[in-house]
């Protein structure tokens, strides 16, 4: 063992002050998409002696439960949250306003997403609800939100539950495409019971009907069409006009952090050119949320690596949503009798 003196002269290397020793603690998804987290988390590590970053992989509304049950600091510094519980979060003040001073990336960042984000956190990537069909099954693909009404496709269309982002988004969309709108969903309600579509309990079920034949065709995320077909599964992803619905994922501090100073830094490195480049890529396929990230050739078909399919994505209107997100669900339930 070392003594003292050793440890202060091994190598050259400064020991790490007990003053100086931080943990960090950030919420991140589960499984593989956690990877470019872990990415970003050794730099900072490697700029920071005595600086640990703790990943905690979770989709799970415990994480708020635990925060809000805090007594003085949260057991959590920060973490992403799509654009419904980032609405909620602000609502309910667990989430602390963004220090713009203290993340230069930011002004490298769509200015749109930046101003979506309501002054909390910042936009990290986006995920794309497009089409995806089984391509045994469908010989031409759809080239728009209107295709999936047409009749050959009747009884093959795939939907998932409204207690999901995708599913919310699919209501949007029927309602959208027929001349409603978010705040008039029943144009929504009306076409998707005229798809005699199949309902599934969450996205990743709508992707196991799809490769197992159930169904042909589904609005479902790039994310996991594209893992399905790195599976060598019949699987392909359309970007329908008039544009794919973007879900914005924030990455935002939660309140009472001990840490803010390194929260900002995290936010600015999430708007990297390095890190952006990073997720755009297989396997994540994410899409960039800051100007001049060039996109992989293989995340083409599933990310807009164009200036043009970036101005054709669509976004939803969540405020007029969120508030009844409830209601929607047990309504989902009654109507595809879950």
């Amino acid at each position: 063992m070392l003594g003292a003196g050793a440890a202060a002269t091994f190598g050259g290397l400064k020991p790490v002050a007990a003053q100086d020793a931080r943990e960090l603690v950030i919420v991140t998804y589960p499984g593989a998409l956690s990877a470019p987290h872990r990415w970003l988390a050794d730099r900072m590590e490697a700029r920071h002696p005595g600086l640990s970053i703790r990943l905690v992989p979770s989709d799970s509304q415990d994480i708020v439960a635990q925060i809000k049950a805090a007594q003085g600091y949260s057991p959590f510094d920060a973490g992403p949250n799509d654009e419904p519980p980032h609405l909620i979060g602000i609502g309910e003040g667990y989430l602390s306003k963004r220090d713009d001073a203290a993340i230069p990336n930011l002004a490298n960042a769509y200015p749109e997403l930046v101003t979506k984000s309501g002054g909390v956190g910042v936009p990290a990537t986006y995920s794309l609800v497009g089409i995806a069909y089984n391509t045994d099954l469908v010989k031409t693909p759809p080239a728009s939100w209107a295709d999936l009404w047409k009749p050959e496709y009747r009884g093959q269309v795939g939907i998932a539950r409204t207690s999901s982002n995708l599913g919310l988004a699919t209501l949007a969309i029927a309602a959208r495409t027929f001349g409603g709108s978010e705040g008039d969903l029943e144009t929504g309600w009306t076409k998707l019971k005229e798809l005699e579509a199949k309902a599934a309990r969450s996205p990743a079920a709508l992707t196991q009907m799809l490769e197992r034949e159930e169904i042909a065709i589904a609005p479902l995320w790039n994310n996991n069409t594209a893992a399905a077909a790195g599976k060598g599964l019949p699987v392909a992803f359309v970007k329908p006009a008039p544009g794919p619905v973007a879900i914005i994922s924030y990455f935002s501090g939660f309140a009472r952090s001990r840490h803010p100073d390194l929260v900002a830094e995290w936010m600015n490195g999430i708007l990297s050119p390095e890190y952006q480049t990073r997720a755009a890529a297989a396997p994540f396929y994410f899409g960039p949320t800051v100007r001049g990230v060039e996109i992989p050739a293989d995340a083409a078909p599933y990310t807009p690596s164009t200036p043009e399919e970036v101005t054709a994505l669509q976004t939803v209107d969540w405020s007029k949503i969120v508030p009844v997100r409830g209601q929607l669900v047990e309504r989902f339930d009654r109507t595809f009798a879950f």
